[in-house]
């Protein structure tokens, strides 16, 4: 029922918001610290299913917070959007720079063994302090953010997902993907909607093709393992388009 996972999510965000708008004394800034926010909501989710609930679960864990590095050396001030990347398991996240359909950023997935990725939950021997890992990131304008569960990237490889992202964008601000009015630059008013379905359509086609290649037939080939086809597997998509504030 992903009871636990929706639980951790809902905490994770609760301690990055809390601590956002925790009173700090005057001259010190917040510095976003999301191993931190993960251990908390792995913590506060413990609790919430301890004794009395009886609910079991595991869950991988990867999020992106997006916040800005400034700089006040030269005569203006200026932000450079920042994300920040946290990953724990086999999930991924994937920043694509879709006007020139390159990949910028690719998280790593994290294994005790093939097909058995670090998580969080019941039996689990990981926590976020002890194994999640953060990346740093920095964003341009029109940069597209994916959060994606293993059955992605399970059946689509990087260039593949690149190629898928960046073509969506091209169609819907050709006109594709229904109506909507106001701006389709970029991906805006509804695109990174567009963009998440096609990528789950992409993958689910794999995922169901017994003959296709994939990057989980070839990692398995690489273990030794007689594999062929698509992966069947939870398939998820989170798509976020970094944007200047109107204001």
């Amino acid at each position: 029922m992903g009871l636990w996972s929706r639980l951790i999510l809902h905490f994770w965000v609760a301690a990055m918001q809390e601590d956002l708008v925790k009173p700090r004394p005057e001259g010190q800034a917040y510095h976003p610290d999301p191993v931190q926010y993960l251990q908390e909501a792995y913590e506060r989710t413990i609790e919430a299913t301890a004794e009395g609930n009886d609910c079991l679960g595991t869950t991988t864990a990867t999020g992106a917070q997006l916040f800005y590095k400034g700089d006040s050396s030269g005569s203006t001030p200026t932000a450079t959007p920042l994300l920040y990347v946290t990953n724990l398991g086999d999930s991924q996240v994937i920043v694509v720079r879709a006007k020139g359909h390159k990949l910028v950023y690719k998280s790593t997935e994290q294994w005790h063994w093939f097909d058995c990725p670090r998580q969080l939950g019941t039996n689990s021997p990981d926590t976020p302090t002890e194994n999640a890992v953060v990346d740093t990131v920095e964003l341009q304008e029109g940069d597209v953010v994916l959060a994606m569960s293993d059955g992605v990237i399970d059946n689509l490889w990087a260039h593949e997902i690149v190629e898928n992202v960046s073509k969506s964008i091209e169609r819907w601000e050709a006109g594709e993907g229904g109506p909507v009015g106001g701006d389709r630059a970029h991906g805006t008013n509804g695109g990174m909607t567009f963009v998440a379905e096609e990528l789950v359509k992409a993958a689910k086609q794999i995922a169901l093709d017994p003959f296709a290649e994939s990057p989980f037939m070839e990692r398995a080939i690489d273990e030794g393992l007689a594999s062929e086809g698509g992966k069947l597997d939870d398939i998820s998509v989170v798509a976020g388009l970094c944007r200047r504030n109107a204001s």
